[in-house]
């Protein structure tokens, strides 16, 4: 299984280009392949011939007539199978996989039509999904016509969907107006993220959306919590000079990006009026490369009766301080309060009270609120030994597959010392390779006494078959590469 995936700036390993967001293009290629294996790129399918030099192979064309930076070029070759899973959706997977990724990804088109009632056209044509191997670093990749995703979402019950919506909407921020410069990637990933949640918005209900957003400041809680509150990487607009962007790469353009428009848009009259702004934006600026002034500039032509509003706004803060913004958007708390009953009994439970606990606990409690509640006890002190291996008495967290759940659940198994936990939190961290997993395992476990040194052997194993990137990163994390 071959593939290539050439954000921030690997374009040039492959040949000779401007790899940078700032210049856009347009392609055609033509893939020469064994005839059993297939190829796809980031661009639309032209058809295939056989190899006019090698019988034993087959030749694929493609092009891409919408001009798109060079870190969205994209080209996978394997032995892949197809499922129409929509009007312009192929999911394509390796065969063992690929009707059960059908099944996760079905609601694939739904999302496409609401990102259009909301966002304008879908100018790309094909919207296919591939199913990389678990080595893939992160959850998806919005290669243009060909979106990536880690088999890392495959849950069963299509509750990581989001990731989907995600990708999707990155065609129209992102993939038709980019940020110019890597320094500038909360222009992509924020606005992505508002999207992606107006999307679970309309298709779940508002609730569902604010749910989602709240659980976004918690991720950004927890970021700046690692990373530090005056690390310079924190701020919106990070100075990226001598800096590679995939080591400055964190959770911060996306959710600090997104709690700004958030916040933007209870300021400037809510979800329809901050939408309109948002349709205006990509077509004023579609097809091109931009940097945080000229949206500033748009958003202050576009409210020009509200400028009054506007010029309250923290900008400096916002854009440039490192540590949580400067402001909080309000959330709509109803689906949130069981997670927080619940974490809040845990923290406050005594020894005796651990018999109140019961598997009923999670009766009403969906996927997404299982991940909520476990990411609100990360963000407390350790809880006592005693606690989680009642939780997993109670609860069975370990025998759940949810990659979201299971992450947090082994987290803070190891933060309280469990030491049954250290092979299962070993093993999640090198059976897949998304960096959002990863490299907090790995980092969790270096950093418990009893399972440093086995964490170091476990990466050196595996570091041979990790993603070039995530070896990088996990071994600073592990301190053996500074």
């Amino acid at each position: 299984f071959f593939f290539l995936s050439l954000q921030a700036t690997h374009c040039r390993a492959i040949f000779p280009c401007q790899d940078t967001p700032a210049v856009k293009l347009t392609y055609y290629a033509e893939i020469s392949v064994p005839k059993e294996l297939v190829a796809l790129m980031s661009a639309n399918r032209d058809g295939e011939m056989p190899d006019p030099e090698d019988s034993s192979r087959k030749i694929y064309c493609f092009s891409q007539n919408v001009p798109i930076p060079c870190y969205l070029m994209a080209l996978v070759v394997g032995a892949l199978e197809s499922r129409k899973i929509g009007p312009r959706t192929l999911v394509w997977a390796e065969k063992e996989l690929v009707d059960k990724s059908a099944y996760e990804f079905a609601e694939a088109e739904a999302m496409l039509k609401t990102a259009e009632d909301l966002a304008g056209p879908y100018v790309w044509g094909q919207y296919d999904l591939l199913v990389l191997p678990p080595s893939f670093p992160y959850g998806g990749m919005e290669n243009p016509c060909l979106t990536f995703v880690t088999p890392t979402l495959l849950a069963g019950d299509r509750s990581l969907s989001n990731v989907i919506a995600h990708e999707i909407s990155h065609s129209w921020t992102g993939n038709l107006v980019t940020n110019k410069t890597w320094e500038h990637f909360w222009l992509n990933e924020g606005h992505t993220v508002y999207l992606e949640r107006r999307i679970g918005g309309r298709l779940f209900g508002e609730q569902f959306r604010h749910f989602q957003a709240l659980g976004g400041w918690r991720e950004l809680q927890n970021t700046i919590n690692t990373l530090g509150e005056n690390n310079p990487v924190t701020d919106l607009i990070p100075d990226l000079s001598e800096v590679d962007p995939d080591v400055a790469y964190s959770s911060v353009p996306y959710e600090k990006g997104f709690a700004l428009l958030f916040y933007l848009e209870q300021l400037l009259g809510g979800p329809d009026v901050f939408m309109g702004f948002l349709k205006a934006y990509i077509q004023h600026f579609a097809y091109k490369s931009i940097v945080t002034e000229d949206w500033k500039n748009f958003l202050y032509s576009y409210f020009k009766d509200k400028v009054d509003l506007l010029d309250g706004v923290d900008w400096n803060s916002w854009f440039h301080a490192p540590g949580m913004p400067p402001a909080k958007p309000t959330y709509d708390m109803t689906l949130a309060n069981a997670c927080v009953a619940l974490s809040q009994r845990w923290i406050q439970a005594k020894e005796s009270d651990l018999g109140s606990f019961s598997s009923a606990d999670l009766k009403e409690m969906s996927s997404q609120q299982l991940i909520e509640f476990l990411a609100l006890l990360l963000l407390e002190g350790p809880l006592p030994l005693s606690h989680v291996q009642r939780m997993q008495q109670v609860y069975d967290f370990n025998s759940v597959n949810n990659s979201e759940i299971r992450f947090r659940w082994l987290r803070l198994c190891i933060k309280s010392k469990w030491e049954d936990a250290i092979p299962l939190a070993l093993k999640m961290a090198t059976d897949q390779g998304r960096m959002k997993f990863t490299r907090p395992l790995f980092r969790d476990l270096y950093g418990f006494d009893k399972s440093r040194d086995l964490a170091v052997k476990a990466f050196l194993e595996h570091r041979a078959s990790m993603h070039p990137v995530t070896s990088m990163l996990v071994g600073k994390d592990l301190k053996l590469d500074q």
